[in-house]
Parts: structure tokens; sequence; C-alpha cells
């Protein structure tokens, strides 16, 4: 059994997807880019965007009364992994240990610097 999460406090799907999906303890979001949900404005940096790409996904898990600090798995795509380094200052703002397992790729992405997605496990007695 699964269930979607949806929140306006996060940029809505731009085509047939959900902003997250709630299944066998686990929420699993799509993935985000930085664009802020009220203005559709983007930061400049790699750092700006990574910022506002976990504020957007913070508040898809809020819909479930989740954090950041339920995530398990991050995916990171980077359009320049030479970014990498300030990516990564900016990202260890928004998690503490133990830290989500983490894979970072550089990918093609379309007028953005990085896109993330997670998994987040659900307490049980959430």
């Amino acid at each position: 059994m699964k269930s979607g999460i949806r929140t306006t406090n996060a940029p809505q799907p731009a085509g047939p997807y959900s902003q997250g999906i709630e299944a066998n303890g686990f929420l699993y979001t799509a993935g985000f880019g930085p664009q802020d949900p009220a203005t559709g404005a983007l930061g400049e940096t790699v750092a700006d965007q990574t910022r506002q790409v976990l504020r957007n996904i913070a508040a898809v898990l809020a819909e479930r009364g989740l954090t950041l600090d339920d995530c398990v798995k991050t995916t990171v795509h980077l359009a320049h992994l030479a970014d990498f380094a300030e990516f990564n200052t900016a990202y260890a703002e928004f998690f503490t240990e133990p830290y989500p397992v983490r894979t970072t790729v550089g990918s093609q992405l379309y007028g953005i610097l990085v896109e993330i997605d997670v998994v987040a496990a659900i307490p049980q007695d959430a």
C-alpha cells in the first residue's frame, strides 16, 4: 500500500509524478531542484541552490511529521562535480550524525546546479 504526499511549500510536479510517496515504513521523495516554491527564483551558487533544495525536501517531509534527521539515503545530482566542496559544505548544514548514506553523481541538469531526492524512515510510533 502506498499514499502520496503533497505540499504547496515545495515546487509542484512538472509531470506525472508525486512530490513524495509513503510506502512500507518509508517516505520517498521526488528529485527536487532549487526553485523557491513561492517565487520560482533560483539561487546563483551551488551552495544557495543546495540550501533551497533541502528546504524543499524538508517541506515534503514535514507533511508527514518528519525532518531531515529521518533521512536514511540521499541521491545528489551535481551539474558540475567541481562544485562538490561548496555543495558539501552547504549540505552539511542540514544533517546531523549519523548522516544518511549518500550517492553523489555528475548529471546533465536543465538550468540548475543541483537536484536531490531522499528516502526517510518513518518512526514506528509516527
